[in-house]
């Protein structure tokens, strides 16, 4: 085991700051862009406060075409776009925007299943009382489909770490880079084998971390 450590210690601790990056940075990102659009979707579906069918059917086929296609994919087709935004492709730096386009559709779907939940009769006697839009969807909406918003935030956050996982295969950094250039191309099994226990480690206490955020959120 100390064997291990001395050999293998300082780069998983490199993988582990790199993974991390990686993902806080791009689920920053991605939720700035995701979570409003995922509530301009629902508003401007048909019988929602600002319902309007163009922009609706707009934003619902640009989701549905990004969504469409594999990260791994993904990652190639936007090479020239990567590099003209940041100036490259490879590292930390180089896969934050692949990621940002992967993870924002899925959120904004997240968002809308989440708003979507939200018990229209209590929004209609908001309505009725004379509440502005605005402070509907401020003060109800988004208060109401909060424990959804934490659930589905959890689902994505745990997503672009699979997703940081395969940037390994362009160079991407952190722990994916790790498990497939040590561990599978150099045959360090041991190696791929403590990546693989570390990201479901980690999958496992984001995942119960956002399901009592959800519960207490509920409760309150």
């Amino acid at each position: 085991m100390s064997t291990f450590i001395d050999d293998w210690g300082e780069l998983l601790w490199k993988g582990i700051i790199e993974t991390f990056q990686m993902t806080s940075i791009s689920l920053i990102i991605a939720i700035l862009i995701g979570v409003p659009l995922g509530i301009a979707v629902v508003l401007t579906r048909p019988g929602q406060l600002l319902a309007n069918r163009v922009v609706y059917q707009i934003l619902n086929i640009m989701i549905n075409i990004v969504r469409s296609i594999p990260f791994i994919i993904l990652l190639f087709f936007i090479i020239p776009f990567t590099k003209y935004i940041v100036g490259t492709t490879i590292g930390v730096q180089g896969i934050i925007v692949p990621l940002v386009l992967y993870t924002a559709p899925y959120i904004a779907r997240l968002m809308e299943s989440a708003f979507l939940e939200v018990d229209q009769g209590v929004i209609e006697a908001y309505k009725a009382m004379g509440m502005k839009k605005r402070q509907i969807i401020w003060h109800v909406l988004l208060r109401e489909a909060r424990p959804s918003m934490i659930l589905g935030l959890t689902l994505a956050v745990i997503s672009l770490i699979g997703a940081t996982a395969m940037a390994g295969l362009v160079g991407g950094g952190g722990l994916g880079d790790i498990a497939y250039r040590y561990g599978f191309q150099q045959y360090k099994t041991e190696l791929m084998y403590v990546v693989v226990a570390m990201l479901i480690i980690l999958v496992q206490i984001i995942q119960t971390i956002g399901n009592r955020w959800a519960a207490r959120l509920k409760r309150n």
